[in-house]
């Protein structure tokens, strides 16, 4: 007897783990490697602070904007695809039934067996059928805007608050570093457990999300101590 965890799949909550792991995996990158180029420029503790806050606060707001009009398109195409389905139902529903007959076919089902099936789901609910059968779309599937942009802007947040943290109550001399530890290690956790969720390698995603934020970092760092570099040469004239 197969267990009764058998037919549990990881994919029926990719959607909301995608933009809640891409939001905070932006929160923290960002926001750390941002704090890590003023920082890196010599400027105070509140000019660092407050950078960091602002990078929180219109993160989350482009977070929340972008997934918001992307999401919505999604939904704008689907609504206008179950329009059209809508109004071929009416127009030819025996075509219609046909078409649903043959998509039953064509995916190895015995014609005879497509036919009944069809008849019944179309008895059942047409639209419904059509929509899940013909154009992928499902009540689980469907494209909820205003959630996408609560979820994104909420993981943004909640990921670019902690180097803010770090950076508000490390001591100077070791704020970079502090910044820098915390924040791979958490960009580690997160690697890992999105990839466990979605049934992938652990060890490789959580590695592939710590380099690339590490270079991120990096660079940021770099381009930043180059610009308080400059000034200070400027000033100093």
């Amino acid at each position: 007897m197969r267990p009764s965890s058998h037919e549990r799949h990881s994919t029926g909550g990719i959607g909301w783990l995608r933009a809640s792991v891409l939001g905070a995996n932006d929160g923290i990158v960002s926001t750390a490697s941002l704090i890590l180029g003023v920082a890196a420029a010599h400027v105070s503790q509140t000019n660092i602070l407050l950078s960091g806050t602002a990078a929180l606060v219109a993160g989350a707001m482009s977070m929340a904007t972008g997934e918001y009009v992307s999401v919505h398109s999604q939904a704008d195409t689907e609504a206008a695809a179950l329009s059209q389905e809508r109004a071929e139902l009416e127009a030819d529903f025996a075509g219609e039934s046909r078409e649903l007959t043959e998509l039953y076919v064509r995916r190895g089902v015995d014609a005879k067996l497509a036919a009944q099936v069809a008849a019944q789901l179309m008895a059942h609910d047409a639209l419904g059928s059509h929509a899940r059968d013909e154009l992928g779309i499902s009540a689980r599937s469907r494209a909820r805007p205003l959630q996408a942009a609560l979820v994104s802007a909420a993981s943004f947040a909640a990921g670019a608050v902690l180097p803010l943290l770090v950076a508000a109550w490390a001591p100077p001399q070791h704020r970079m570093i502090c910044i820098v530890s915390v924040s791979l290690v958490c960009l580690l956790f997160l690697g890992g457990w999105s990839a466990q969720v979605g049934g992938a390698d652990r060890t490789k995603a959580a590695l592939r999300v710590a380099f690339w934020s590490a270079l991120a970092m990096a660079v940021t760092t770099l381009i930043g101590a180059i610009a308080g570099s400059v000034q200070t040469a400027g000033a100093a004239r």
